[in-house]
């Protein structure tokens, strides 16, 4: 479980955190929702310690990380797959090399056992046979399940997914998702998923929380979410234009 406490962070005057807190379940997908410059990037962040809040805790399977040293901040790190926005992948190298890149920069895995994982995991994506190929030969989607491939190959116990549907057709991203609801239910990874995909990224969350003015102000499961009385967080769901959102 990630407990996170009544963090505070901000950039000079502005302040973006102002005492969050949230529980995210083990095993389980978390999705935050909220408006553009709420503060989600900035919070998914803080899980790995790229930065520290001003005040408040963050525990990872019971470690408090907020005042780790760096060196003690990457063996936390090494419990971390990522999905990137435009999946993030290396130009110069193909796609086999982009996805075995965690395990040669991390582990001490023999090349034999690599090669095997690697070629595990790009058959688990669909994308068994395209190891040779390089990103630019690659459609949206096939970047994505590349990115995605390499966030798995570590066997990592915890995923973090910043939007990852952007710039793909409707058809795509629906096959992205049926992607990490197979995944999360073979591997019971922590998915933790930031999405402005409302409410199309709650088919894979099995628990959705709104970050709104620099707090968590609703949690719970989808259903609960969508048929929610909170006017802020209906507001949002819903893309009503009627009148400006308020309650801060």
């Amino acid at each position: 479980m990630i407990k996170i406490i009544n963090i505070c962070k901000s950039f000079k005057e502005q302040q973006v955190l102002k005492g969050l807190s949230l529980e995210i379940p083990k095993g389980k997908t978390t999705t935050i929702i909220g408006g553009s410059g709420c503060g989600k990037s900035v919070l998914l962040k803080h899980l790995i310690g790229i930065l520290k809040p001003d005040s408040g805790e963050i525990y990872i399977d019971g470690e408090e990380i907020t005042n780790l040293s760096e060196k003690e901040l990457n063996h936390v790190r090494k419990k971390f797959g990522f999905l990137f926005q435009g999946a993030a992948l290396f130009d110069s190298m193909n796609v086999f090399d982009n996805v075995a890149f965690p395990l040669r920069e991390n582990t001490l895995f023999p090349d034999k056992e690599v090669s095997e994982k690697v070629h595990q995991r790009l058959k688990e994506v669909g994308l068994d046979g395209y190891g040779y190929k390089f990103p630019g030969e690659l459609s949206g989607g096939m970047k994505k399940r590349a990115g995605f491939a390499r966030a798995l190959v570590a066997d990592p116990e915890i995923i973090l997914f910043d939007e990852p549907n952007t710039g793909l057709d409707p058809i795509m991203a629906q096959a992205i998702y049926d992607l990490m609801e197979e995944m999360q239910e073979h591997f019971k990874y922590t998915g933790i998923v930031v999405s402005h995909e409302i409410p199309e990224v709650f088919r894979v969350s099995h628990k959705v929380a709104m970050l709104y003015d620099g707090k968590i102000i609703e949690e719970g499961a989808p259903d609960e979410i969508v048929n929610t009385k909170n006017p802020i967080v209906k507001q949002f769901i819903t893309g009503s234009s009627k009148g400006p959102i308020t309650g801060k």
